[in-house]
């Protein structure tokens, strides 16, 4: 059970998320800084403190065999108000920062989108409004010619999670719940700004990969009842299927159009595209060089008719997660399987089958990434100053065994980033889901090597997994 030598064994980050600095060197408002001081929400300052840390953070991962590293470029460091001037301090800070990454011989494969729209662009409408592509693809353009240090690109980290989060499940800014056609136009038009900025990558001729990074459940029927298969394929539709057929195939299959019409349909709506931008998406369709693959959990679905009634389990109170979507389906906590404090189903099989199904249904995939996947756990240091998080090791060992066996089974699978490199803000869920590597004090910022960070080491120097 050996990766090959060209594995990436990586960390994962995003701007956001790690960097803090959130009004350094001209930064520009981001929609969760106003959504997050509106909402009495979580402090994203200083975060992990990223920005002025990144070197310490770089020679961890040189230190403790991390060749690879995730990181996003934060939008309003270059345009802060997306459009307008170029903010020339955060394109020097970027350029040091991955010139850092090849100085410690970690290779940074960067995302130009990670749930961070400006303010502005936001409040009109984030990305259902079509004037958010076209600046989109503008800050896009900037960032490919500018930053020759890297040969990694991806457009868009999790797109049905951004638009869901914003307009269905209302746990993101500008937090409206249950408008299925802001969510499913939000989805479009990013999967539609992402082909144009591959096909501009791709006829200009720009060095390198570029990618997309997409959030892929693998979705089950709870029983073999036809209502619950349905459910099911509804759910998959609009999670999964448009994300897909968009990137491969440049349009939605009849298979994917058909379940979506039921969900519409079924809540009094109708479904319509513009023919011209799937032209463009068609061009774009197999130009990918690599699909980025964040995968955490899977869902277990029956069918749903009443109304939307959902909560988020942001604070890691076991058994609180509701999901029940008119005309689409009801999450089922299946008592089974192991969980997280979150809710989230502990399934590596499902990894495992959705790599396969990319290999079956889209054989111009190209090759796989596993962008993120790891556990979040409320964690504390000990005597001696790290985290027994063998909990951690036991997951992410039991995900790289089913991604060892889709590469014996024929998927061209080069690299996993964990999600994520050291402990960060979390989004909804503040500071105490705790993921990383290395254990951050987020009151002095001192980092500390967990456990799992020398159980990595050892891997990925063997690349043998035990």
């Amino acid at each position: 059970m050996k990766f090959d030598k060209d594995f990436i064994f990586g960390g994962a980050t995003a701007a956001y998320q790690c960097e803090g600095a959130i009004n350094e060197d001209g930064k520009g408002v981001v929609c969760w800084d106003k959504y997050l001081e509106e909402t009495n929400g979580y402090n994203p300052e200083p975060a992990s403190d990223f920005y002025n840390m990144y070197k310490e953070d770089l020679e961890n991962c040189e230190k403790f065999g991390i060749n690879g590293i995730r990181i996003s470029i934060a939008w309003t460091r270059i345009f802060p108000n997306g459009d307008g001037q170029v903010n020339k301090k955060g394109v020097e800070h970027y350029h040091n920062l991955f010139r850092e990454c090849i100085k410690r011989g970690v290779e940074p494969l960067v995302t130009l989108h990670h749930f961070d729209t400006p303010y502005e662009l936001n409040k009109n409408g984030d990305f259902t409004n079509k004037a958010t592509v076209d600046l989109f693809v503008r800050y896009a353009k900037f960032c490919l010619k500018e930053f020759n240090e890297v040969q990694k690109w991806a457009t868009f980290n999790e797109i049905w999670p951004w638009s869901s989060c914003q307009y269905l499940i209302g746990t993101f800014p500008p937090a409206i719940k249950y408008d299925l056609e802001k969510t499913v136009k939000c989805i479009h038009n990013m999967l539609l700004a992402h082909a144009m900025v591959v096909n501009y990558f791709k006829d200009t001729e720009i060095p390198g990969e570029i990618g997309i990074v997409h959030s892929l459940q693998t979705k089950y029927p709870i029983d073999d009842d036809p209502k619950n298969i349905d459910a099911a394929k509804r759910e998959d539709a609009i999670t999964n299927g448009m994300a897909l057929d968009a990137t491969y195939l440049g349009y939605y299959s009849p298979e994917t159009m058909k379940y979506l019409n039921k969900i519409f349909d079924g809540n009094g709506l109708s479904l319509s595209f513009d023919e011209e931008d799937f032209e463009i998406m068609k061009k774009a369709a197999g130009r990918c060089d690599f699909l980025g693959i964040n995968y955490y959990s899977s869902q277990w679905l029956r069918a749903y008719d009443g109304e939307n009634d959902t909560f988020h389990n942001g604070t890691g109170e076991r058994g609180t997660a509701k999901r029940k979507l008119k005309a689409i389906a009801e999450e089922v906590q299946r008592d089974d399987l192991p969980k997280t404090d979150w809710d989230w189903i502990i399934y590596p099989q499902g990894l495992y089958d959705m790599i396969m199904r990319i290999v079956n249904d889209y054989p111009n995939y190209n090759k796989i990434y596993i962008t993120e996947n790891g556990i979040g756990i409320k964690e504390e240091l000990n005597e001696n100053n790290t985290v027994e998080d063998t909990q951690r090791i036991d997951y992410v060992r039991d995900h790289l065994k089913v991604v060892l066996k889709a590469i014996e089974h024929g998927a061209n699978i080069k690299g996993y980033y964990l999600w994520s490199l050291m402990d960060m803000f979390s989004w909804s869920n503040g500071y105490n889901k705790r993921y990383g590597f290395f254990f951050v004090d987020f009151d002095t910022m001192k980092r500390y090597p967990k456990r799992s960070a020398y159980w990595w080491k050892e891997l990925s120097q063997t690349k043998e997994l035990i």
